[in-house]
């Protein structure tokens, strides 16, 4: 399902028209229409402001993009967590109780097991440009094991093609991406105005938003955002690397 049909699905969730949901993003009505349409795609402000909106996350909006729907709560685990939430504390307890207590079974039987087998995650595989991350959007994959040479943390991996994020995400490297935040000077895979970049993120007091190319000899293909433009950003997930100092900060 696409961005604008999940889009459309939340907003009907909800009972919100798509007048209401426009007037609580500051958009016109024929705007929203063209998201759920797929005709346009939220700008980053509008995109943060949507997600409160309609009461939901990057990771619920996105989950076919990533074809990582297992990692997503599903309708039936987000009416337990909302049962949940509306127990008394005693009843809280009394559910984590039963949860640690099957957790704990379930793990004995999994040590049990001889020769269990690794958690996958998908590592996208489509072509890309020099410095794009070379997948994301409806992309094919391969599930690759997360053995001990792949970062436990990681969520996802990508491919990198080119030059600009060199010699520390060579050419043709793998990248193992998760969703934690982004701090400045963290690498990110990122999707501005429809394309994929892997690149060091940096946001100034004033706003701008910086994306970097590791490789300084190739600063010819590093992103600058200004507050307010038209421009679309999306951040998908932290590459899981060392800290690396920002340009001119070494």
């Amino acid at each position: 399902m696409s961005l604008g049909k999940r889009i459309q699905e939340q907003r009907e969730a909800l009972g919100l028209s798509q007048a209401a949901l426009a007037k609580l993003l500051g958009v016109s009505q024929s705007t929203v229409g063209n998201y759920e349409a797929g005709i346009s795609f939220p700008k980053e402000e509008v995109m943060l402001r949507l997600f409160d909106c309609l009461e939901t996350d990057p990771n619920t909006l996105f989950r076919d993009s990533f074809r990582e729907g297992g990692r997503v709560p599903t309708h039936s685990e987000q009416q337990l967590l909302e049962g949940y939430r509306g127990l008394s504390p005693r009843g809280k307890e009394t559910v984590r109780s039963v949860v640690d207590a099957l957790c704990a079974y379930r793990d004995e039987v999994e040590e049990s097991r001889s020769g269990r087998e690794p958690r996958v995650i998908p590592l996208y595989r489509s072509p890309a440009a020099a410095g794009y991350a070379a997948p994301v959007f409806g992309e094919d994959f391969d599930s690759i094991p997360v053995t001990e040479d792949v970062p436990q943390a990681a969520e996802f991996a990508v491919r990198i093609q080119g030059d600009s994020m060199a010699p520390y995400i060579p050419d043709g490297s793998v990248a193992y991406v998760n969703r934690d935040p982004l701090g400045p000077g963290d690498v990110g895979i990122f999707w501005v105005d429809g394309d994929m970049f892997c690149k060091q993120y940096y946001k100034d007091p004033a706003g701008v938003v910086y994306l970097f190319s590791l490789n300084r000899a190739r600063a010819d293909a590093d992103i600058v955002l200004l507050p307010g433009s038209s421009r679309g950003l999306v951040c998908f997930g932290r590459v899981i690397m060392h800290a690396l100092p920002l340009p001119g900060k070494a």
